[in-house]
């Protein structure tokens, strides 16, 4: 990798609780992409990039510019830049992967660096039950259920979004410190089943909200990303480790 390394990060949540604190977070992610580019020979967004985003055809949301910005910079430099689609930005299509350049991904995804095997994904779904959500995610997947929002008008598409963003657990600030132990953790017990069928060096996730980092067995850990909203955490891989971070 030349000393070059990997970055991951993910759940940022654009857009709530007010547009104010998320245009502090905003520029706070562009000064971590600003340090990150330094050394980087990739970087991962692992989902939840937006707390809501939709693309009409010819319509996307207003705002972020400095952060759209800054990624359209990295990748024009030479930097492979790789977006998840998360549970709250579902929505994605072909507008970033066309005007930023970046690779757009909507399930998890294998790598191998240094030999060293990675599964990477927003984690949303995965392992044991949930299953309410699970039908949501499928319906919401739909093409059926997207062609019905876009029959929407954008000023009451957005302003229903909105109005549900502020019950989410992004803008309410509450915090998924409880780690509810390995057996009750959906990601865990996920990543346990894989290492059934074949050996993973790293998972990595975002989703849940809580920084993590477990040994899974001796060779294998899980790591889940944290978020922006209280954590700034992320993760870098420099071809041997994957380590969690916090940026200030």
């Amino acid at each position: 990798m030349n000393n070059k390394k990997i970055y991951f990060a993910s759940d940022f949540h654009l857009g709530v609780p007010t547009y104010e604190k998320s245009l502090t977070r905003e520029r706070l992610l562009v000064r971590w992409l600003d340090t990150v580019k330094q050394d980087a020979e990739e970087i991962y967004l692992v989902g939840d990039l937006f707390d809501f985003w939709f693309e009409y055809k010819y319509t996307a949301p207003k705002g972020y510019i400095r952060f759209l910005g800054k990624i359209a910079e990295i990748v024009d430099s030479g930097i492979p830049v790789h977006v998840f689609t998360g549970n709250h930005d579902m929505w994605m299509y072909g507008y970033l992967p066309k005007e930023l350049g970046v690779t757009m991904h909507r399930e998890p995804i294998t790598r191998i660096w240094n030999e060293k095997k990675l599964v990477i994904g927003h984690g949303d779904g995965l392992g044991p039950g949930d299953r309410k959500y699970k039908f949501l995610k499928k319906f919401f997947a739909s093409k059926v259920c997207q062609w019905l929002f876009a029959r929407i008008h954008p000023n009451l598409a957005f302003g229903i979004a909105n109005y549900f963003s502020k019950s989410s657990r992004a803008s309410t600030g509450k915090k998924d410190e409880i780690f509810k132990g390995n057996e009750d953790e959906w990601l865990y017990t996920y990543c346990k089943e894989y290492l059934q069928k074949e050996h993973v060096d790293y998972f990595i996730f975002g989703h849940r909200h809580l920084p993590l980092d477990i040994q899974l067995n001796d060779n294998s850990k899980y790591i889940n990303l944290g978020e922006w909203l209280n954590y700034n955490t992320y993760a870098v891989f420099d071809g041997e480790k994957v380590e969690l971070n916090t940026f200030k």
